[in-house]
């Protein structure tokens, strides 16, 4: 579980913009008991950390005393970022940073807690063109005007540039530090790998020095996304997309997010979270599109994805019976089954997703049996050729088992040596250089550096993928678990196993071939 740290000081408090009542204790009624904007949050993270640490000034102290967790109290910036610095340097849990006046649905506090990203922050931006790196291009205006998206004086100040093609904040701007042609926003939240505690203390302790730099415009978590960019730690970004997020400062505002709030269908956006975002075509288009309404049903009915599971096991060895009659009904009926075992095994997943029951086992489980499945149907369309008499397929059969197991070890393997090299550091700048010039510069030499050879024909092959025709063909080729079992069904439904197994073993060396061709540029590049 992450270490949560509420950030009551930013340009969102009272002392900004002179509100009668702090923005963490604004009352939104139009919520089931009235809460308050602090003690709404203090319910949502509760699972979290029960007893999180939140740094606030003294003249607002008050609204937060009685609540679980920590409480500091500070006079300044400079305060709050050393406040910061004591509550996150010997951390061993992640860090989930949020301002105290925010009102988030619980689905994007899990979502951007339960990211693999070494740092990530939530960042509104708005579509556009993008240029020939991957930046989005914006035009030479005010940030105010190119992003009407923030027109809420909470946001503004916070201007932030990501390079969309790596998914990542590349500078962020303050009073003092300049962002040259700034295209997002920062909006709050920010989650951080514990490894980079340190880094994020060592940080914030040096921004407390300049701190008579900065304006009151000047926002604390913004701060901390600065330093921790600035050291060379890769900040991810996550947009809000179907989910709702927004720092209150008045009542006006309290009242007019709460009535936005109810407009989103945070049940959906769970549901969609609840589907793979990586998924092959066919598992795209042909089972995600309503399998996940069956986990929905599966899950309020207290299905556990284990039963789930089971349940696709018992349609995959029907479907091989099935197959192993050889009759032309069987074969039928077997292609039917083994479509609804992979809906299941994709179901299973989604259960575990939406319901939030995870477990070793049941991933144990998914792995092991998804292979046992596929296996069986190769031995029940084997004993079904035999006994129709279309000739001994075996040999077939065994070599179909022999490319995928090939490629599983090369799939498996290569994620294992991915996973012990340590990744290739970014550049670094100091936090008392005001222009973002050096560390702009700094990139773009990494980007040629890394663009000739073999790297820039892997980065090629990555920009083709944004074409949607080429992405899909590519999903496609390495013939995932959705198209081996979509093949299986179509081909043997209207032809022989010996026809099925020719073309599981076509498309089998193709994606192999495919597959070690990629791994082999990868590991040399």
């Amino acid at each position: 579980m992450p270490r949560v740290v509420l950030l009551g000081s930013s340009p969102g408090t009272s002392t900004a913009f002179g509100q009668p009542t702090p923005p963490a204790a604004l009352t939104l009624p139009a919520l089931p008991g009235s809460p308050t904007v602090i003690g709404k949050l203090h319910g949502q993270i509760a699972s979290l950390d029960p007893a999180p640490v939140t740094i606030v000034r003294s003249g607002e102290a008050a609204v937060h005393r009685g609540l679980p967790g920590r409480l500091v109290e500070t006079a300044n910036l400079a305060d709050d970022l050393r406040a910061v610095a004591d509550a996150v340097e010997d951390s061993t849990e992640n860090l989930l940073i949020l301002p105290a006046n925010s009102l988030i649905h619980d689905e994007l506090i899990y979502q951007i807690t339960k990211s693999k990203r070494g740092a990530l922050a939530l960042i509104t931006k708005e579509p556009r063109e993008e240029d020939e790196n991957g930046d989005f291009i914006v035009p030479n205006v005010p940030i105010d005007e190119a992003l009407p998206e923030i027109g809420d004086r909470s946001l503004e100040g916070l201007p932030v540039r990501v390079r969309a093609s790596k998914s990542r904040v590349i500078s962020v701007g303050s009073a003092f530090h300049a962002v040259t042609r700034p295209n997002s926003v920062l909006l709050g939240p920010l989650h951080l790998h514990h490894k980079h505690a340190a880094t994020l203390a060592e940080a914030a302790r040096e921004l407390a020095d300049m701190a008579h730099l900065f304006g009151p415009e000047d926002d604390l978590v913004q701060l901390l996304v600065l330093g921790l960019v600035r050291r060379g730690v890769s900040v991810g970004i996550r947009g809000r997309r179907d989910l709702f997020f927004r720092r209150l400062n008045t009542p006006e505002e309290a009242a007019q997010a709460v009535a936005e709030m109810a407009g989103f269908d945070e049940d959906r956006a769970r549901l969609n979270n609840a589907v793979k975002g990586a998924d092959g075509f066919f598992t795209t288009y042909f089972v995600s599109t309503y399998s996940r309404f069956i986990a929905r049903w599966a899950a309020r009915r207290g299905l556990t994805p284990n039963q789930v599971t089971l349940i696709s096991i018992s349609l995959g060895v029907a479907s091989a019976a099935c197959f192993a009659t050889g009759a032309r009904p069987g074969m039928v009926a077997g292609a039917i089954l083994i479509y609804f075992a992979f809906v299941f095994d994709c179901v299973d997943g989604q259960v575990a997703r939406y319901a939030r029951r995870f477990g070793v086992l049941g991933a144990w489980l998914d792995a092991t049996f998804d292979r046992f499945k596929e296996y069986v149907v190769f031995a029940g369309l084997a004993v079904g050729a035999a006994v129709s008499g279309v000739g001994d397929v075996w040999t077939l059969a065994l070599t179909a088992i022999a490319l995928q197991s090939v490629k599983h070890l090369l799939d498996f393997s290569f994620g294992a040596a991915n996973r012990r090299r340590p990744p290739a550091p970014l550049p670094s700048m100091p936090l008392s250089v005001s222009p973002d010039t050096e560390l702009r510069a700094a990139l773009e030499q990494r980007k040629i550096a890394r663009s000739g050879g073999i790297r820039g024909l892997l980065k090629m092959w990555s920009k083709a993928g944004r074409n949607r025709t080429v992405y899909w063909a590519r999903k496609m080729v390495v013939f995932p678990i959705g198209e081996r079992f979509a093949a299986i069904a179509l081909v043997s439904a209207f032809f022989d196993a010996r026809i099925t197994f020719i073309t599981l073993i076509i498309w089998g060396g193709v994606a192999t071939a495919y597959t070690l061709t990629g791994r082999l540029m990868r590991s040399l590049a």
